[in-house]
């Protein structure tokens, strides 16, 4: 294994612990806006669980890996079923990089533009 998973967890939740002890109001505001996708129960758990792990590749959150890795499993996602969502997370992670390099162009092409006197 790359890491101590089950561990990081444990510490992960620790510190989260110390940080609304700090910013009890900072914590509670994430809580509420997690909590928010569940009220209308227009998706179960289990495919909320399996959209957050594509989402956390995306965004490269080891905290959120292993806290919706824990929660996918829990809800009943099957190792296949979270590799089917992490390859749509691979093909979108891809494509928004193949969709802003087209922003890179326009941007040069703006700059140029402007130091070129156009």
């Amino acid at each position: 294994m790359m890491m101590d998973w089950n561990q990081y967890h444990k510490e992960i939740g620790a510190r989260i612990g110390d940080l609304m002890k700090l910013s009890p109001d900072t914590v509670r505001g994430y809580q509420m806006l997690s909590a928010a996708g569940s009220k209308t129960n227009h998706l179960d758990e289990k495919t909320r669980q399996l959209i957050s792990l594509a989402v956390a590749v995306t965004t490269r959150c080891d905290g959120c890996i292993v806290v919706h890795t824990d929660a996918a499993l829990k809800a009943g996602a099957k190792k296949e079923e979270i590799a089917e969502a992490l390859g749509v997370a691979v093909g979108m992670n891809a494509g928004a990089a193949l969709v802003y390099s087209t922003r890179v162009l326009d941007a040069v092409d703006a700059k140029s533009a402007q130091v070129h006197g156009a």
